[in-house]
C-alpha cells in the first residue's frame, strides 16, 4: 500500500498545481483587466488543460521515478512530458473550437514547466535532507579527494548521491592553482597536494580518495607519501587502461597498496611487433598458474591467439586461470594441461599434439631458502626442465622460445640463482642447434608473487606483526606482475635469438624502507604500533641484487626498458656433459660442486649442511 502514497500525492499535487497555472497564465497575460469571455474558455478547457499534462507526466513515469536519486534524465523528463502535454492540450482546443490568445498556450506552458520542475526538485532535496537527518553527524565519514578533474567529479558526484549516509564530502585537493579556492560541484577546491595534512586537522578528515587514474606514478607516489603518516584511510582508483571501458564509481575504489606507491609510469608497447608474434599462433605457456605466468597468459589473450595452451604442474593453480580466462574468452581456444618440464616423454607428446608456435617458460622452483635444502630439487626443475622443454620445442620447430630468468642467475650466492644462471646457458646454447630463436629475459623482485616479500608482511600485518627483515641494509629491485609480463611479451617480440634481455628495473628499494611503508599505509607507526625485527640474512641471500655481471656489459634496445647482456659463449658439448653429471651426485655438496665447475662466480654465503 505504502508504494502508492506518494505516486498518488503527486497526482493531486499536479491536479492542484496545473488549476493553479492555468488561472495564473491567464492573469499574467491580462492582469487586472481579465476578460470575462476569456475566464470563462478556460474553466471549460481546464479539464483537457489538467488530463493532457497529467497524461503526459505519466508516460514519462514522472509518478514512478526515485526521487531521491534524481538527475539530468529527469529534467529532461519533465521538459518532454510538459512540451508533449502543451501540444496535446492546443490540439484539443482546435478540436472543441476554443480559441485561446496563442500566448497563453506560451505562458501556460513556462509556469507549468517551472512549477512541475521546481515541485520535483524540491521533493528531492526534502527525501535526501530526510535520509541525511536519520544519520547522526557522527556516522558519517569526512572525505577529502585529491584530483579535481573528471575521475574526481564523477567520485564526488556519486557520494553526494548515494553514500550521504555514510560519507561527508569536505572538499578537493589539486595542484592547479586555476582550480584552487574555486568550487566544483558545489564543493570547494581547498589547495594543493601540500596542505592535505593542515586540511586533514582542519575538517578530521578520516578517509582521502586519491582520483587522478592518469597521473603519473611519480606524482601518485608522492601523493601517498603525503597521505601515509595522516593515519586516514586512503583509497585510490584504479589505472587509467583500467577504466577505459567502465565507469568511475565509489565500488571501484580500493585502499592504496605497496604497489602504488613502488609503481613506475605505464609501460609502452609496441602492440604491433607483440601481435605479429603471437596473434593467430599457438602459444604455450609453462608455469602458466604461478605468478608471471598467469599475467603472461592474460597478456598473451589480448593479443589474440588461435590458441593458448595453460601448463603446469599445480592442479588448483592451473584450474583457476583456466576458469577466470574461460569466463572472458569461452573455452575453445584455451587449454590446460597439467604436466611437469621434468618428463620429456610427457613433453614430447604434448608438443607433438599441439605443435606450440611460441612457447614461454615461466616454470621454475624460485624460492631461495627452500632451494639451499634441497639443490637436487632445483636442478632437476631449473635445468633439467628448461633443457627438457627448450629441445622439444626446438625438436617441434617453435617459432620462439621466451624464457623467464632472474636477478639471482647473476654472480649467484644461491642454488636458485645458480641453477637459474645454468639455465639461461642451456637457452643460449640451444640457439645454435635449432631454428627457434631462443630469447631469455632477466629481471628483478615482482610485487606480490608468491613467495615474496610483500605477501609475507600483509600476512604478518594481519597477525599484528612483527615484520620480519633480514638485514637493515637489505636492498631489492622491484616492478609489477603487469609491468615484467608486458616486457616479457615485448622482449619477446625484440629477440633475433640468443639474447639476454634485461628489464630496467629502477631504483633499488630497502626491504626496512618497504616494511615502514606497508605498517604506515595499514595505519599504524612503525616501531610503535608494529614492531620491525631483524632475523638474519637467510642461507643464499644477498644483501643486494645485480642485473648483470661486468663480463656482460649492456646495451640499449629499441625499448627504453629493455636492455641487452652478451652471455659469455660456453662450449655446448661440454655443458650437457657437466649437467648430466648432475645424476651421479649422491650428496648437496656434490650437486653444489657441479654448479660451481659450470659457474665459477656461484660462491655459497653458507657451508652446506
Amino acid at each position: 500500500m505504502r508504494q502508492y502514497v506518494l505516486p498518488g500525492f503527486l497526482v493531486l499535487a499536479d491536479i492542484f498545481t496545473l488549476i493553479m497555472v492555468a488561472f495564473i497564465s491567464l492573469f499574467l497575460r491580462f492582469g487586472e483587466l481579465v476578460i470575462d469571455a476569456y475566464f470563462v474558455q478556460v474553466v471549460v478547457c481546464l479539464p483537457f488543460f489538467v488530463i493532457s499534462y497529467l497524461l503526459m507526466l505519466a508516460a514519462m513515469h514522472l509518478y514512478t521515478r526515485v526521487w531521491r536519486y534524481a538527475g539530468t534524465r529527469e529534467v529532461g523528463a519533465v521538459l518532454f512530458a510538459t512540451s508533449a502535454g502543451a501540444v496535446i492540450f492546443f490540439i484539443c482546443t482546435l478540436l472543441v473550437n476554443i480559441h485561446l490568445p496563442r500566448s497563453l498556450y506560451f505562458i501556460s506552458y513556462i509556469v507549468a514547466t517551472g512549477f512541475i520542475g521546481l515541485g520535483r526538485l524540491l521533493l528531492h532535496y526534502v527525501i535526501i535532507h530526510a535520509d541525511t537527518e536519520k544519520v547522526a553527524e557522527t556516522e558519517q565519514t569526512p572525505v577529502l579527494i585529491v584530483g579535481a578533474g573528471d575521475a574526481g567529479a564523477m567520485i564526488a558526484r556519486e557520494i553526494m548521491q548515494f553514500h550521504t549516509r555514510r560519507r561527508n564530502l569536505v572538499g578537493f585537493i589539486d595542484d592547479d592553482p586555476r582550480k584552487q579556492h574555486h568550487i566544483m560541484g558545489g564543493i570547494r577546491i581547498l589547495g594543493g597536494r601540500g596542505d592535505i595534512p593542515t586540511m586533514v586537522e582542519k575538517y578530521g578528515i578520516k578517509e582521502i580518495i586519491i582520483a587522478m587514474p592518469s597521473a603519473r606514478r611519480a606524482v601518485i607516489r608522492e601523493t601517498i607519501e603525503i597521505c601515509s603518516p595522516l593515519k586516514c584511510q586512503v583509497n585510490t582508483l584504479p589505472g587509467l587502461y583500467q577504466l577505459l571501458d567502465n565507469e568511475v564509481l565509489i565500488q571501484r575504489l580500493r585502499p592504496v597498496s605497496i604497489e602504488d606507491l613502488l609503481a613506475r609510469d605505464v609501460v609502452k608497447l609496441d602492440i604491433q611487433n607483440i601481435e605479429e608474434y603471437i596473434t593467430g599462433k599457438t602459444v604455450l605457456i609453462s608455469g602458466a598458474g604461478g605468478s608471471i605466468g598467469s599475467e603472461i597468459c592474460r597478456q598473451v589473450m589480448y593479443m589474440k591467439p588461435a590458441r593458448l595452451i595453460l601448463m603446469g604442474h599445480g592442479e588448483n593453480s592451473i584450474y583457476l586461470i583456466h576458469q577466470e580466462l574461460s569466463q572472458k574468452y569461452g573455452t575453445e581456444r584455451i587449454v590446460p594441461i597439467i604436466a611437469s618440464v621434468r618428463d620429456p616423454r610427457q613433453l614430447d607428446r604434448i608438443f607433438d599434439k599441439y605443435r606450440p608456435q611460441v612457447v614461454f617458460h615461466a616454470a621454475a622452483h624460485k624460492h631461495v631458502p627452500l632451494m639451499e635444502h634441497q639443490p637436487m630439487a632445483a636442478v632437476l626443475n631449473n635445468i633439467y626442465g628448461t633443457r627438457n622443454i627448450a629441445e622439444a620445442a626446438g625438436g617441434y620447430g617453435a617459432e620462439r622460445f621466451v624464457m623467464i630468468s632472474t636477478d639471482k642467475a647473476v654472480n649467484p650466492t644461491s642454488v636458485m640463482g645458480a641453477t637459474k644462471q645454468v639455465a639461461e646457458k642451456v637457452v643460449h646454447v640451444m640457439n645454435d642447434r635449432y631454428a627457434t630463436k631462443y630469447i631469455t629475459v632477466r629481471f628483478g623482485n615482482v610485487l606480490g608473487s608468491r613467495g615474496s616479500v610483500v605477501p609475507l608482511f600483509h600476512r604478518q600485518l594481519a597477525a599484528g606483526g612483527p615484520l620480519t627483515v633480514t638485514d637493515p641494509d637489505m636492498t631489492r629491485y622491484f616492478m609489477t606482475i603487469l609491468e615484467a609480463s608486458q616486457l616479457v611479451l615485448q622482449a619477446g617480440s625484440m629477440g633475433k635469438g640468443g639474447e639476454v634481455f634485461l628489464l630496467e628495473m629502477g631504483e633499488p628499494v630497502k626491504i626496512m624502507d618497504l616494511a615502514k611503508n606497508m605498517i604506515r599505509l595499514s595505519g599504524y607507526e612503525p616501531g610503535v604500533d608494529i614492531p620491525i625485527q631483524i632475523t638474519g640474512i637467510r642461507p643464499g641471500e644477498k644483501l643486494y641484487e645485480e642485473l648483470l655481471t661486468q663480463a656482460e656489459g649492456t646495451r640499449k634496445t629499441a625499448h627504453e626498458k629493455i636492455f641487452t647482456a652478451q652471455l659469455e659463449e660456453v662450449d655446448e658439448t661440454w655443458l650437457h656433459q657437466q649437467i648430466d653429471s648432475f645424476q651421479q651426485c649422491r650428496t648437496e655438496e656434490e650437486v653444489i660442486h657441479v654448479l660451481q665447475r659450470i659457474i665459477p662466480t656461484y660462491h655459497p654465503n653458507h657451508d652446506p649442511e
